[in-house]
């Protein structure tokens, strides 16, 4: 049955397939679902230590290949750009480049990914939460597009050049504890790390990413061997920290992955999602994104 099922996550660069919720992709690769990745920008305004670019013309370059590598270790079925530029953090100069996403029309951006949704016709389409994790403005604005995207895929008045409509069956936010969050938080503060300026650019506020608190409507308990492929497939995001499983010197993806062990060595391998269509109206939380879905 999983093999006629199509996923799709739609994220703002090379690497969020992989951080956020690459051990998700890989268990339902594994069941036979068809699983796509929509990649907002090229990560161009990331940095990158010297000796990474040293067969590379530019940092897209680079990031985009980690991706292909990534990509191929999560068996995904393909990839797509949506061809803006990385938009950097809030006031920085990667803001005022034109071609930015952080200054694309979301109407704009969402007209890209209705014409992707009606040719992949995905069941199930999993994005950022709406503060972007850590109020990344690429993030925000990728899911700003997304939920928009996703009502208007099956409007035959929005985007009619876009192909023939359809309706995805399920949109879902990755999500994490805040209650974790917190705990990480904490103890880098009093281990002497400036969580209100962390990162190679000192340009992010962890404590943000506990200010609100999203419910967790779907567990995904996760087999071993997804998390396996997860770690084979950061590895090949080396120039943002993947190969190493720690926090030291990985900025904010070292955060991540420190939230992501502490989680896991509490409650198991896991991954959690708010699932923002169809509204959940109560009950058990849901152990497949596919649930009741025929």
């Amino acid at each position: 049955m999983n093999q006629d099922r199509t996923l799709v996550f739609v994220g703002a660069h090379p690497d969020d397939e992989t951080f956020g919720m690459g051990a998700t992709l890989a268990k339902y690769v594994a069941e036979g679902v068809k699983v796509y990745y929509i990649c907002a920008t090229r990560g161009e305004a990331g940095s990158v230590e010297p000796r990474y670019l040293k067969d590379y013309a530019s940092i897209a370059e680079l990031r985009c290949a980690e991706l292909s590598a990534a990509a191929k270790e999560l068996r995904l079925a393909g990839v797509y750009y949506l061809n803006y530029r990385d938009s950097g953090m809030n006031g920085s100069k990667d803001n005022q480049n034109p071609s930015a996403l952080f200054n694309a029309p979301i109407e704009q951006v969402a007209e890209r990914i209705v014409k992707i949704f009606r040719e992949l016709k995905p069941d199930v389409v999993i994005t950022h939460d709406p503060s972007g994790g850590y109020n990344h403005p690429d993030h925000i604005a990728t899911h700003k597009a997304t939920v928009k995207a996703f009502y208007a895929c099956n409007d035959p008045l929005q985007y009619p050049e876009n192909g023939m409509t359809y309706q995805p069956k399920k949109l879902y936010y990755g999500v994490r504890s805040r209650r974790l969050l917190k705990i990480m938080i904490k103890l880098m503060g009093i281990f002497g790390s400036n969580v209100h300026k962390y990162g190679r650019n000192h340009d992010i506020d962890l404590t943000k990413m506990t200010e609100i608190n999203y419910p967790i409507h779907a567990v995904i308990k996760l087999p071993k061997s997804a998390m396996e492929t997860r770690i084979k497939a950061a590895a090949c995001h080396a120039s943002q920290g993947g190969g190493r499983q720690s926090s030291r010197g990985n900025g904010v993806m070292g955060f991540a992955n420190s939230v992501y062990n502490l989680k896991n060595r509490i409650y198991g391998y896991q991954d959690s999602f708010m699932r923002e269509y169809p509204v959940f109206k109560g009950g058990r939380k849901e152990k497949d994104l596919f649930e009741g879905i025929k």
